[in-house]
């Protein structure tokens, strides 16, 4: 098992990567912090003041009042494109590629405010959501079409699978787990690993994992890469040491 393309949009879209926006007829791109909440709905957080939230406050229409002042537009959402790329989490590790999240910020205020705050503090409990309604303001953004590119091919992915998909529990810590590998158990690994690859190939160099995630790993193999997978898809740190165990200790598996 691998990862779908809606779970991978999914985890690129946590909140975890730097993004940008493509606003509508507006300068750009512009930065902006994000997550994706529980539901799958996009909350931005930008200072008031910022260029991001002038870029979607209501603009003046072009057809005058009858005094001659410009008419605001009177609908309060903006169509918009959030741009995220992957970072892998080290030097030769593969890029997951990238996603297009496109949609209509609304900027929310009072309760909706208040809420939304609540949702974003259980993906990153920011400090600077104390100053929502203040110096800080958040849009949420009504997802309506999500694109994912990895290796130049392009991927339409319904907006209600991304909004159903989980992003990947191991992401913030991949980096943390590979090192601990490389570290403190790259034996065992490359034992596991030429054991799983039996005599078909034996790589010259000791195999390197270079990603991870909840149905895997990926392991570079000289100039190749291999995926092994797990034997179910793991739910985090805990889970994945409680399957590691008989990896990282062969004794227990015989």
């Amino acid at each position: 098992m691998q990862p779908t393309h809606a779970e991978v949009a999914r985890t690129l879209a946590a909140g975890h990567l730097p993004a940008v926006a493509h606003i509508a007829c507006r300068p750009g791109p512009l930065p902006v912090r994000h997550v994706t909440d529980a539901q799958g709905r996009v909350l931005l957080l930008s200072p008031s003041d910022g260029a991001f939230a002038a870029a979607l406050a209501p603009q003046p229409g072009a057809e005058p009042t009858r005094g001659g002042k410009p008419q605001i537009n009177p609908y309060d959402d903006t169509a918009m494109v959030l741009d995220i790329t992957d970072v892998p989490p080290m030097a030769g590790s593969p890029a997951l590629g990238r996603v297009w999240v496109s949609g209509w910020a609304t900027r929310l205020d009072g309760d909706e405010a208040k809420q939304a705050a609540m949702d974003y503090a259980e993906i990153d409990a920011s400090g600077d959501l104390l100053d929502v309604g203040g110096s800080k303001v958040l849009h949420r953004m009504d997802v309506a079409e999500v694109r994912y590119e990895r290796n130049e091919k392009l991927v339409d992915v319904d907006p209600d699978d991304f909004a159903a998909a989980a992003p990947d529990p191991l992401r913030q810590i991949e980096f943390d787990l590979i090192a601990d590998l490389a570290d403190h158990h790259l034996a065992e690994m490359s034992a596991y690993v030429r054991r799983q690859l039996g005599s078909t190939f034996q790589p010259r160099a000791e195999p390197q994992v270079v990603r991870m995630d909840r149905y895997g790993f990926m392991v570079r193999l000289d100039d190749k890469l291999a995926r092994l997978a797990f034997p179910r898809p793991v739910t985090d740190r805990q889970d994945l040491a409680h399957l590691l165990h008989p990896v990282l200790c062969h004794r227990c598996a015989d």
